[in-house]
């Protein structure tokens, strides 16, 4: 079975999530059904989670802990449900237009997941479904896996980052 496309985004700027989510928007608008599966992140009160009720064909399941991830020193709970999301994605049956990994480059990236494990569960992914890959520090295993890879570069920031709703979460 052929796979579809894998873009890979990564990089140390910011707008990854961003950047899969304009594909989102882009099926959405389409009627075609979107997944996003959230490594790392178990926050409800994101704009991308709570638009789910606007976005008929988006859905969104998060494998994370509301608190951050310790990246020297993730919990086991932070590997548990790592596991747990690349096992939801190895059970899908019925495969959407657009699946996003969200964060999955930087679960890889702080030893919880392997990019063995995910690069056999993304050979299974049946050509209609393009997947999008984001977060850092990509692995060079998984960019020389992708059909595409963009880096996304912070040129400038503001000395002081401020969160704010809509724009960064």
């Amino acid at each position: 079975m052929a796979k579809g496309n894998i873009f890979l985004i990564t990089g140390n700027g910011a707008g990854k999530t961003t950047a899969a989510l304009g594909a989102a928007l882009r099926a959405c608008g389409h009627r075609q059904s979107v997944l996003m599966v959230q490594f790392m992140k178990g926050r409800k009160d994101i704009g991308e989670y709570m638009a789910q009720k606007q976005l008929k064909t988006l859905k969104i399941r998060q494998f994370g802990r509301e608190e951050f991830v310790d990246m020297k020193h993730p919990d086991i709970k932070d590997l548990q449900l790592a596991e747990k999301g690349l096992e939801f994605v190895s059970k899908i049956r019925k495969w959407p237009a657009v699946l996003i990994l969200d964060e999955l480059n930087l679960a890889i990236a702080v030893g919880l997941l392997r990019a063995e494990d995910a690069i056999a569960v993304l050979n299974r992914i049946p050509a209609k479904c393009n997947v999008f890959i984001t977060g850092r520090y990509a692995s060079p295993k998984m960019m020389e896996f992708a059909d595409y890879v963009n880096e996304i570069l912070l040129l400038k920031a503001p000395k002081e980052m401020k969160t704010r709703k809509g724009i960064e979460y």
